[in-house]
């Protein structure tokens, strides 16, 4: 295909605004997939994805299209996620495109997710073609987002096209627009091989199938290609695009967005953002991606510890395909081996967790998540602290500094009062106001991130009835009174159970843990004690009662002091067994506590 004729793009937009649905509508268009293997949310090939109705991975495809003037193009469109958690996959996209289409649904307008990725598109200096969807529904108000599109994001309305991706409606304009917009491709295919490593994938026959964007040069099977940053020369075996299968192609020329085989065989040998260069003629690297600080941790331990070995190669697979995601050896008294893993986010730690359970067939457990703490110690030094256990002695740190976030939320103007007062408990603070339209408002505001790990987006979603979005960025460390809480069984800690904490908070986190492991206790022959702590100070406390015998059955009759004799002897018996027994805590209780 002509260069002149190529147009690399990909679809950005907020959740659930309608990017799957239309992107099938420009596969049925273009006939890429004939209308007997047609189904909704094509490109969502994931058994999580279409369950869930979200996009989690980027998705790549090769469309033909036959514009007006009777010329015959070719598109490679990739399919991007919505949700914050996402965002790098986003980046990924972006870096290799010319062009992006920003859909927006007509009834719910401009969201915060949707401020983000016109951000992200047009840092990559792309050419942002606005999709106005959803017009089949009856409360859409195309005027109301156009003047959206104008105050907030600064794009001219008349460029804004309005479309029903479900109907079918107007998405022959939007490729004419793609066509027209989007400029083609730079770079020659006689000129040094140079594209860009933007995705991977492993397959069981294939070894590691990388997914990359031909900028200049000419990709075939049987010539040598070079991993720029890896400085790993390798063998090209086979080159193909996307339709929306892999097939294989005789080459990938400039402005091609395809994949390639090569002899790899092992995952760590293929980083993201990475050049592919002629070892021969070598040119300079590309721009690659930031590298990806995750924000959220957690242990994940195989419940078999003869699993270990599976869980470290299932892992190293998904991380290839999931680079945000990264992972440690690590070990607990409690649990055994395992992996403190990290994530971008709650969702993208769920979504991990799930794909481990059902590609890799992993029985997990995965501990309370956590977030990474910078510690100044009185001599001067930090350090920085992803695991409770880990944290030094009270006496040798100055303070605890815990990441922040400044979250963009937007919502109905008649809920203002609600989100203040969740802002508030969530230890928040509003920065400012800002009228979006007669209806809605958008809230900056600056909150701990562990305090928005757990059900945060749920609560804005249930106190607005569904019309709340969230979207945020880091906003680097600050000073917090932070504790660390332990959790005392017959008065052995439990490193499994410690957290850091804000002292605010510590004691009713403390009554909720004990309550919960009294539950899951079994019963000993003596009392047993769940307490949480503080340092030195006890903040809450559960007793397990004791298994008890009734040594007086025997008694019928006679004097009451023979009824207290016996029972000062057992009395003294249990004491002894408190003084050398100790608690088996059973894992199935750990299982029980960390899920609650």
């Amino acid at each position: 295909m002509d260069r002149e004729r190529i147009r690399n793009f990909c679809i950005i937009a907020h959740i659930d605004h309608g990017k799957t649905t239309l992107s099938d509508r420009l596969l049925e268009l273009t006939g890429t997939v004939a209308g007997r293997d047609m189904h909704e949310q094509l490109l969502d090939s994931h058994e999580l994805e279409r369950e869930r109705g979200i996009t989690i991975k980027a998705h790549p495809v090769t469309m033909l299209y036959k514009a007006r003037d009777g010329q015959t193009y070719e598109f490679n469109l990739i399919d991007t996620p919505g949700h914050v958690d996402f965002s790098y996959e986003v980046s990924r996209s972006l870096s290799a495109c010319e062009g992006a289409l920003l859909v927006i649904d007509a009834a719910q307008g401009v969201e915060a997710q949707t401020v983000a990725n016109v951000h992200l598109a047009l840092k990559h200096n792309l050419a942002v073609i606005p999709v106005i969807n959803k017009l089949d529904l009856p409360h859409a108000n195309v005027a109301e987002v156009k003047r959206q599109l104008e105050e907030i994001l600064a794009i001219p309305a008349e460029e804004a096209l309005a479309v029903s991706a479900k109907e079918g409606v107007g998405v022959e304009e939007v490729l004419e627009a793609i066509v027209a917009r989007v400029p083609p491709p730079r770079g020659g295919a006689e000129e040094p091989l140079q594209g860009l490593i933007f995705d991977s994938y492993f397959d069981n026959y294939k070894g590691v199938v990388t997914l990359v964007r031909v900028f200049q040069g000419e990709l075939r099977p049987g010539r040598q290609a070079r991993l720029f940053h890896s400085r790993r020369t390798v063998e090209i075996k086979e080159v193909g695009g996307f339709n929306p299968r892999p097939y294989r192609r005789p080459a990938l020329t400039a402005g091609d967005v395809g994949y390639f085989t090569a002899n790899i065989k092992t995952p760590q040998d293929v980083k993201m953002g990475d050049t592919l260069i002629d070892p021969r003629r070598p040119a300079p690297a590309l721009p690659g991606f930031q590298e990806i600080h995750p924000m959220v941790f957690s242990g994940v331990y195989p419940i078999n510890t003869a699993d270990l070995e599976r869980l470290k190669v299932s892992l190293a697979k998904l991380q290839l395909n999931d680079p945000a995601l990264v992972h440690q050896q690590e070990s607990s008294a409690a649990l055994g081996f395992g992996f403190r893993c990290g994530f971008l986010g709650l969702l993208h730690m769920e979504i991990v967790q799930e794909r481990l359970r059902r590609e890799y067939d992993m029985d997990i457990i995965a501990t309370y998540p956590s977030v990474v703490y910078q510690v100044k110690l009185t001599n001067g030094a930090t350090v920085e602290i992803d695991n409770p256990i880990r944290l030094p002695p009270a006496n040798v740190i100055e303070e605890i500094r815990e990441p922040m976030v400044r979250a963009y939320i937007i919502c109905p103007n008649q809920y203002i009062g609600d989100m203040v007062s969740l802002i508030t408990d969530r230890r928040g603070r509003l920065e400012q106001t800002e009228t979006l339209d007669p209806g809605r408002v958008m809230l900056t505001t600056m909150l701990p991130l562990a305090e928005i790990l757990i059900d945060f987006h749920d609560r804005i979603k249930s106190l607005t009835h569904g019309y709340g979005s969230m979207d945020y960025e880091h906003a680097g460390y600050e000073a917090s009174d932070m504790v660390k809480l332990d959790l005392l069984v017959n008065g052995q800690s439990v490193d499994a159970f410690s957290c850091i904490v804000h002292r605010s908070k510590a004691e009713s986190r403390g009554r909720a843990l004990a309550a919960k492991l009294k539950e899951v206790i079994p019963r000993q022959q003596f009392q047993v004690a769940i307490q949480a702590a503080i340092g030195g100070r006890i903040v809450a406390r559960e007793t397990v009662k004791a298994l008890r015998k009734d040594v007086t059955a025997k008694c019928y009759g006679g004097d009451i002091t023979r009824k207290r004799k016996l029972l000062e002897k057992q009395r003294e018996g249990k004491k002894r067994m408190k003084a050398i027994g100790s608690v088996n805590i059973p894992q199935s209780a750990f299982i029980e506590v960390l899920k609650a």
